[in-house]
């Protein structure tokens, strides 16, 4: 098996390339150019000719790097490789945060992690827009930019804030809505940017004390909740809590991570 630190920075090289292309992509099209958008899940989970050329480029430049290696990703699909116990099967998410990628918003990233095992092992987390690179390799630690990221340490549940996002359906959209609604008298305040590896990661850093979302797809979450993992942060992954909801995930400093838990039960998150 490759040594681990090995394949988070294959991760963090293929996913810069692939930001390098998505912040062209976006330039050009403040600039006018036209760009085919599509729409998979609903009318509002929209996909771009971006996403799907990110992606082509991080499989290829994986099929270089890494020949022999599974790929999952968001427009493509794939498998979880062979049942080897070091079979690596890579994670992908070209655009996470299409939406506001379309609009210009700057808020999405490009995501790859490495995973065995169905286990998150390697990961990297680019901003296109900033440039910023969050990156993780399994017991030891997470980084911005090569420099090591610590969660924040709230001093109580009111204290804090929490990160979220939204489904694209809007019966389930509503439901999230009133769960948020419920827990805003809870916490110090509520942001949802619209990446949720964005939100994993500014967990990590410190930036949000916590992020709890229903609803997320592996290529979502695999390399941010692995950064944030690393990082200190209590982290619950879908199927793991059923009662929070058996899509559900959350990562919060260890600080506020059981009163977190807590008033999601109590405000009935296992419902939404």
């Amino acid at each position: 098996m490759t040594a681990e630190p090995k394949l988070t920075e294959i991760a963090e090289r293929v996913a810069a390339e692939a930001a390098d292309l998505v912040r062209k992509r976006r330039a050009e099209l403040r600039d006018g150019a036209a760009m085919s958008v599509g729409t998979k899940s609903s009318d509002t989970d929209v996909v771009t000719a971006a996403d799907k050329e990110s992606e082509r480029l991080i499989r290829a430049r994986l099929t270089e790097l890494r020949p022999g290696d599974a790929v999952l990703g968001e427009e493509e699909g794939g498998s979880a490789g062979e049942a080897a116990e070091d079979a690596v099967t890579w994670v992908v998410d070209p655009i996470d945060g299409t939406v506001n990628f379309l609009y210009g918003y700057p808020a999405f990233s490009v995501s790859v992690a490495a995973q065995i095992g169905g286990v998150s092992v390697a990961g990297a987390v680019i901003d296109p827009v900033s440039g910023r690179r969050w990156t993780a390799t399994r017991g030891e630690g997470a980084w911005l930019d090569g420099s090591p990221v610590r969660v924040g340490s709230p001093a109580s549940l009111d204290q804090t804030l929490l990160a979220t996002g939204f489904a694209y359906r809007s019966d389930r959209r509503q439901r999230q809505a009133r769960l948020m609604t419920s827990m805003l008298g809870r916490v110090r305040d509520i942001r949802r940017g619209g990446s949720s590896a964005l939100d994993l990661c500014a967990v990590a850093t410190g930036w949000v004390d916590a992020y709890f979302e229903h609803g997320l797809s592996r290529w979502d979450w695999a390399a941010g909740a692995l950064i944030a993992a690393e990082a200190g942060a209590t982290v619950s992954l879908p199927g793991s809590d059923p009662e929070l909801g058996e899509d559900a995930i959350m990562a919060a400093s260890p600080a506020i991570a059981a009163p977190l838990r807590a008033a999601l039960l109590d405000c009935d998150a296992g419902s939404v």
